[in-house]
């Protein structure tokens, strides 16, 4: 039975690439709602690295929270704050083994790529990068983003689509905006029409920042 308060403790995480005590960077892949980690897992042949661990975690009945990343907060808890968790966790695992925080990217697809930008925001520091994927930072509109601490030049891309029917341009402009303001360095990208899906224009943005770490 799941924890109701860690609803995703305990989910397999999916690796690919270097083992762990032989890497030198990694990268946590992040999935969307309905899909799994081994549908972006296959990122990682994408976004090539030689030195590279791969990780991916899968979220319990394959959504990490249950309403929209608009909805009030306290809405998609106990699971938002399960899934930030999760992604935590494998952080620590990942500087545990020797691998800091500066050689480290997040990226993530819509749900995912919510919980990647939010996770940064709420543990700011110098990250090897962060690749949003059509999503941006979770809660309702006007919500206040006084998140304290500096990103410090992390490199960060966020892509999505002017029609996204789950992801409002407005949020992408503001998730750059705060981003901006703790100090990453921000490149956005508005496709038009190009729907809810990752493309291979964001991919070679992607493969940019992660050829650097």
């Amino acid at each position: 039975m799941p924890n109701p308060q860690h609803p995703h403790a305990g989910q397999k995480v999916y690796q690919a690439g270097k083992p762990l005590a032989e890497a030198k960077t990694a990268m946590i892949l992040l999935h969307g709602r309905g899909a799994g980690a081994l549908d972006i897992l296959p990122l990682s042949d994408l976004l090539p690295h030689p030195d590279m661990a791969y990780f991916a975690p899968h979220a319990l009945r394959a959504s990490w929270y249950p309403f929209s990343f608009l909805a009030p907060l306290n809405n998609n808890e106990p699971y938002l704050s399960s899934a930030l968790q999760i992604i935590d966790d494998l952080v620590r695992d990942i500087e545990q083994a020797g691998i800091p925080a500066n050689k480290l990217v997040l990226a993530g697809f819509s749900q995912g790529a919510c919980l990647s930008s939010e996770y940064i925001a709420r543990h700011p520091r110098r990250y090897g990068g962060v690749l949003v994927f059509s999503g941006g930072l979770i809660g309702p509109p006007q919500m206040s983003r006084d998140y304290e601490g500096s990103l410090d030049d992390t490199p960060i891309f966020l892509g999505c689509s002017d029609t996204d029917f789950h992801i409002p341009e407005e949020r992408v402009h503001e998730s750059t905006a705060t981003f901006k303001r703790m100090g990453a360095n921000v490149t956005e990208v508005i496709y038009p029409n190009m729907g809810h899906t990752i493309i291979e224009p964001e991919l070679v943005q992607a493969r940019q920042i992660v050829e650097t770490v």
